[in-house]
């Protein structure tokens, strides 16, 4: 008889792997070999180790790598009792550090955070603050988002959010410091490019939450067009980051976010339902068609929007985040666009 075998490395039940308790008992005076890592510090490690091996399921990790091209960056984690107000600055291990915008952190209390570098080499004071978020009703009620390359983010009302070819225009300084090998200087400017893309959607994003109760996003999936010739309009573009900000935002404001299907709504007319739009990737450079079957001209980011605003019913909750309703299914009753258009002449 065969014995049933389990992939190496999974977890078997809840007593197969050290608790963050346990891996505390293991590393007790341990501090004696270390200058600068308290007990604090170390116990922050055990808790996030034993986190993220119960979130991936597996009781090895290759976790923190110290050597070899996947090193990982510097991370020094904290409890809130260890980072200390000293005047205009921090202290923390016996040291003092001043820090930027230090108002923000005036009559708060913040939790366990770390000091963590980025891909430059830079070190940045991650601290998680405790504020009061209020929620109130938006003025507008609903309002459908596409997303594109042409222009990142429609709306169901014409407004757009243009792409800022974040990091193509600075594509070829990119491509220069690399071929020189001054690779600090390559990574500064993707650093710059990060920050510009996050700097526009997060203005977007807030006058979205700002304004409107009920938020309908497109489904569209940048993990799947990144392996396509247009990942690098793809990923420039940042549609996670602004939906992950939306919902994020939409939580904490009271709004509802939905995600919907994206499926025949940029060639569905957003008045007659009829199939009359541009179709395949070589109509992509259409941006503006009209309908064959009511003659009414669109916007095709704009037509898009509208068919998400338009699909199915948003729920009375405004608690954020709920699943997502799929797209009505457009009208079968459609005219298909002839050579010489008569019906949009006759229109006209």
């Amino acid at each position: 008889m065969r014995r049933a075998t389990r992939p190496h490395g999974h977890l078997q039940g809840p007593a197969s792997g050290l608790s963050a308790f346990d891996l505390n008992n293991l590393t007790a005076g341990a501090t004696e070999y270390f200058d600068h890592i308290g007990s604090e510090t170390i116990q922050r490690v055990n808790a996030e180790f034993a986190t993220r091996r119960t979130q991936f399921k597996r009781a090895k990790l290759r976790w923190r790598v110290s050597r070899g091209a996947r090193r990982s960056l510097g991370w020094v984690p904290f409890k809130a009792a260890q980072l200390k107000r000293k005047g205009k600055s921090l202290r923390f291990a016996g040291k003092a550090f001043r820090v930027f915008e230090r108002e923000l952190l005036e009559g708060v209390t913040w939790k366990s955070g770390c000091f963590a570098q980025d891909a430059v080499g830079d070190r940045w004071l991650c601290v998680p603050v405790e504020r009061e978020v209020s929620q109130s009703v938006a003025p507008k009620e609903v309002v459908g988002i596409d997303l594109g390359l042409k222009g990142i983010a429609a709306t169901s009302d014409g407004d757009k959010l243009q792409a800022g070819h974040f990091y193509r225009n600075i594509e070829q300084k990119i491509a220069m410091a690399q071929r020189r090998g001054h690779k600090r200087q390559a990574k500064r400017l993707h650093r710059t490019a990060a920050r510009r893309r996050k700097d526009a959607l997060h203005r977007f994003s807030r006058k979205i939450v700002n304004e409107y109760q009920t938020i309908k996003i497109g489904d569209v999936s940048s993990l799947i067009l990144a392996k396509t010739r247009m990942a690098k309009s793809v990923l420039d573009a940042g549609w996670g980051i602004l939906k992950t900000q939306l919902q994020y935002k939409g939580q904490q404001a009271g709004r509802s976010v939905i995600i919907v299907s994206e499926r025949d709504s940029t060639r569905t007319c957003s008045d007659c339902k009829a199939l009359t739009g541009p179709t395949g990737l070589d109509m992509l450079v259409v941006r503006t068609w009209a309908c064959c079957a009511c003659g009414v001209t669109h916007d095709r980011d704009v037509n898009s929007a509208r068919n998400h605003l338009s699909a199915g019913r948003p729920p009375p909750s405004v608690s954020g985040n709920e699943p997502p309703i799929a797209v009505a299914e457009p009208s079968l009753t459609y005219g298909r666009c002839e050579a010489g258009i008569s019906a949009l002449q006759a229109a006209a």
